[in-house]
Parts: C-alpha cells; structure tokens; sequence
C-alpha cells in the first residue's frame, strides 16, 4: 500500500521522528484521534480505518475536506497550476492579502481558499503558517521564483484513503473533539509546543499559551480516567515535565526547521509523553 504524505509544510510536523513515535503507539486501536493534526504525518503513515482527526486552524481543515471531493480537489490543482506560472512576490502579496477582506474571503470558495493555503505555505518564508491578532496571514514572501505547490499521485493517495475508511474532519477545540473518545481509543496530542520564552505560538489568531498547555493536561487526565490510551509531544521544557510527572516522559533528540526566530531551528529535544 503507498503511505500518503503531507500535502503542507507544517510547523512541528513530526516525519523525521515518526520511527521514534511509532516505538509507542499501541498495537490494538479501535479508533485514531488527533486534536492537532497539522499536516498529518503520522496520521497518514498510521493510515487508521477509523479517525477523528481535528485541527483549530480553519483553513488548513478546509484542505482537507476539499481533498475529499474529487471534482473540487481536482478545481484546486488547476488553480494551483496557474499560481505556479503566475509566481511572482507581486503575486504572492495579492494572494496573501486576500484575508485583509473578511467578505471578499468568506465569499471565495472552498477549492480556491484551499488553494490560496496551499499556495502560501509553498511560497512564504520557510513554510511558516503565521497570523496576526486579526487571523491575517503575515509571513513574506521567500524569494523563489520556480514553485512546485504539490504531488498529483500523493493528492489522489490522500483522496481515495480519505473517501474510502472512516475519517472524521473536524474543525474547533481539541477538548470537544475527543469527547467520544473512550477505551480502547487512541489519542495522539500534537500541541503547539511550550517555550521558555512564549514565542511562536500563533498557529491561530488565539495562540497556545501555558493556560491552553494546562487545560490540554486536564483533558488528557480525564482521557486517561476513562481508559483511553493518550500520547503527546511536546518541548523537552520544567513546566512541561511538572505537569505531566506522574506519566511516562521519553526524552528524544529532534531537528526543528520552521521557527519565527532562526535560533529555535536545529536540535532539539523533545518529549514523548504516554499514559502507559
């Protein structure tokens, strides 16, 4: 069977590590979560049959979603073409800009919004998904000229395993999107990682500060008294440590490329947080 790949660059996206995460995943799960899914690589290298897999940031669900449909996946690639050609950083910013029109944007549709994402994540600064307090994107432009935005063969991989298991898409809080989740369930959490400093965490126009770090240990301490098998990653931090002390803290060794600030790109070490 070939694996799909992620179709975006994603900040803490996890394929240089997933043979670490896999040492730890489960044998048995009849279904896979994941509150943050980003650009879903271990979600599409797993390739479960059942899945509620959810994202807070709207417009990278909406890719997604789109790439459920074949008809508007296939609008979206055409679109795509035509920004390669059209390439340019008087491009880009005219694309970019497009969410400054909060009507204009809600008016576009769904293929052509999930294009414009596509787009700006292969043609911004590092493949940094970036937004101000009014949920603009605001990263520049990065300079290159000669742009592939995708993978045909990965698109159409992505597509028939969407449409042929049971994959669930949601788009909302983390908390609400495992309410269902029960024993026997698997929960993989990808936050936006906790920094000693607060940076770069602004995913979203809401960000992820230490309360929202807190709030994520509460869920999965009820997740674990309901049976349900959690796993979660995160910065290799003392108040992450703290809060999770009482689970399994596996410390690992990672390369981080995406960052706001290019002394937070490199090694780092992470951690691999279980409840068993």
């Amino acid at each position: 069977m070939i694996k799909a790949k992620p179709f975006v660059k994603w900040a803490g996206g996890k394929r240089q590590i997933i043979k670490e995460l896999k040492k730890y995943i489960p044998e048995d799960i009849e279904c896979y979560y994941e509150p943050f899914v980003g650009g879903g690589a271990l979600f599409f290298d797993l390739a479960p049959k059942k899945a509620v897999i959810n994202d807070f940031n709207g417009e990278l669900i909406n890719v997604y979603r789109v790439l459920c449909d074949f008809e508007k996946y296939t609008k979206m690639c055409n679109l795509l073409k035509a920004y390669e050609a059209k390439n340019s950083e008087e491009f880009y910013y005219e694309i970019r800009n497009k969410d400054r029109n909060k009507s204009s944007i809600s008016k576009m549709s769904d293929y052509t919004r999930a294009a414009r994402t596509i787009y700006l994540n292969k043609a911004c600064f590092n493949g940094l998904y970036r937004v101000n307090s009014k949920n603009e994107f605001n990263v520049p432009f990065n300079k290159k000229l000669k742009l592939n935005t995708y993978d045909g063969e990965n698109l159409l991989t992505i597509h028939t395993y969407l449409i042929m298991n049971d994959i669930t898409i949601m788009n909302g809080d983390f908390e609400k999107s495992v309410e269902n989740a029960k024993s026997g369930d698997f929960v993989y959490f990808d936050p936006p990682y906790d920094t000693l400093n607060n940076s770069f965490t602004s995913y979203t126009e809401n960000g992820f500060g230490k309360e929202e770090q807190r709030r994520l240990f509460d869920v999965y301490k009820r997740l674990d008294k309901k049976g349900v098998k959690v796993m979660l990653s995160n910065h290799n931090t003392p108040f992450i440590n703290e809060l999770y002390k009482d689970y399994n803290i596996r410390v690992i060794k990672a390369k981080r490329n995406i960052n706001s600030n290019g002394k937070g790109r490199g090694s780092v070490e992470e951690t691999i947080i279980t409840n068993y």
